[in-house]
């Protein structure tokens, strides 16, 4: 996992409310266990038309949300199952954080966990944010702010261990492992002590 510091681009907009995870990746993309191609599966039956070519009536291929890495989505955003796919597959598609006014608990623990930012904002930024397809942001996990153009800031919080995670770049394994030699040290003086 790569360290998560800055996010800076512009932002797509899905609008739409409830938005679960079997929309984010329809259960049949399930039967893999590594996260390399999910994200040209990612929101297939929402993407693509029946006969596999683009559908133009899905926001994410219009051509202004090419290349965006902040997805502005509606309420209650990663519902549904608890898949880890989702997240693996926002990623491999390309998106970097996710934005809303409200996240699943269990989507956005599994985001987190896999270096997807995900972030809840006050209902008066994510109507802005709704109301504002394409405007450049500034997503700073440092500071937990997100930069509007023209200078504008506003906070986020972030769960200390999950931040230090996206900051560090590693997992919840790769934070036990960076402590592999206390943790030897520790299991010696136990049994030493028995």
């Amino acid at each position: 996992m790569k360290p998560v510091t800055r996010i800076h681009s512009r932002t797509a907009v899905l609008a739409d409310e409830n938005i679960d995870t079997d929309r984010i990746i329809p259960a049949r993309f399930l039967t893999t266990t590594t996260r390399e191609g999910l994200g040209r599966v990612c929101f297939n039956d929402w993407r693509y038309l029946p006969d596999g070519s683009d559908n133009p009536a899905f926001p994410l291929n219009r051509p202004e949300a090419k290349g965006c890495a902040i997805l502005v989505a509606g309420r209650n955003f990663g519902c549904g199952s608890s898949r880890e796919h989702a997240p693996w597959a926002l990623l491999d598609y390309g998106i970097r954080a996710v934005l809303s006014s409200e996240i699943a608990d269990i989507f956005r623990n599994n985001a987190l966990k896999n270096g997807l930012l995900a972030i809840v904002v006050a209902e008066a930024e994510h109507h802005w944010l709704l109301d504002n397809p394409g405007v450049d942001l500034s997503i700073d996990v440092r500071e937990q702010t997100i930069t509007l153009p023209g200078g504008k800031a506003f906070r986020f919080e972030l769960e200390p261990f999950a931040r230090h995670c996206l900051l560090e770049g590693v997992d919840q394994l790769g934070f036990l492992l960076q402590h592999a030699d206390a943790i030897t040290a520790y299991e010696q003086h136990l049994e030493q002590a028995a």
